[in-house]
This record gives structure tokens, C-alpha cells and sequence, in this order.
């Protein structure tokens, strides 16, 4: 197995079983220490995930493929995330999601990500970007990049 929990992974683990009741609740902190430690959640890290919680992996995995921000490859460019609710769709998403689209980033295009009231929006990795623009979307790429 390739991935594994160091020791203090182990004690997060351990301290969080103590405030999640069932191996469900705690399936979901423990793919984002994964993915916070690989940039993505490997099928090893799932078995090491069921190990440590008692769920199957077949569980695990159904988790990982349900949500957009979990993802089972390595991302070779860039992520960005763009919200395509009503919120964001009416104050100019599609229009950020096609200028996006002529950059060098992987898009995706996700459901709500949570800031109706500063839409359009974008999130990558755990940041959001809001109120933006052709011309905020190129700054902040270019800062990135």
C-alpha cells in the first residue's frame, strides 16, 4: 500500500472518532486529510481510510465519486471550480465558464459552492474567488500560474 496515515494523522483520527458517531460521519473528514495530503484520493487511500474507519471501501468510494471536490486522479493543471446555480448562471457564470475554458486549467462545473451573495464565483482548491469577471478570472490565474 502506497498511501499511508503518519502518527499524527493516526491521533487526528483517533481524536475525531470521539466526536463523529458512526464510520459515516467520519468518512468524510478523513477523505480530506487524504486529499489534502495527496491532491487526490487514491484507491490506496481509500483502503487505508477503511482500515482506519471499518467501512468498506466500496463505501468510501461511493462518497469519493458523489462529490465533485473529491477527485480519483491527480490533477495535471490547475482545478477550478465554477459554480452553475441559479445565482451565479445569472450574474454572468457562463461567460466566466467559457473564458475559463480558452485557459490552461482543468474546469468543472459544480453545483452550489455556498456564496450566492458574491456570485459569479469559482473556487480553487479550498479559496473562493467571488464577483468576478473575465478580468479578476485573469489576474487570479496569472498570480497562480
Amino acid at each position: 500500500m502506497s498511501f499511508t496515515f503518519n502518527q499524527d494523522d493516526l491521533n487526528k483520527i483517533k481524536e475525531l472518532k470521539t466526536r463523529y458517531p458512526s464510520p459515516d460521519a467520519l468518512c468524510l473528514p478523513c477523505l480530506w486529510m487524504a486529499q489534502t495530503k495527496e491532491g487526490y484520493i487514491s484507491i490506496d487511500a481509500i483502503d487505508a481510510i477503511s482500515e482506519q474507519i471499518g467501512l468498506a471501501p466500496m463505501q468510501i468510494y461511493g462518497v469519493v465519486t458523489f462529490y465533485t471536490m473529491f477527485h480519483l486522479q491527480k490533477p495535471d493543471r490547475l482545478q477550478v471550480d465554477v459554480c452553475k446555480t441559479l445565482s451565479c448562471k445569472l450574474c454572468g457564470s457562463d461567460e466566466i465558464l467559457k473564458h475559463l475554458k480558452s485557459k490552461d486549467v482543468y474546469v468543472n462545473h459544480v453545483e452550489c459552492l455556498g456564496s450566492c451573495g458574491t456570485a459569479p464565483m469559482m473556487q480553487i482548491k479550498d479559496k473562493n474567488y467571488e464577483n468576478l469577471t473575465n478580468e479578476k478570472v485573469d489576474a487570479i490565474l496569472e498570480e497562480l500560474l
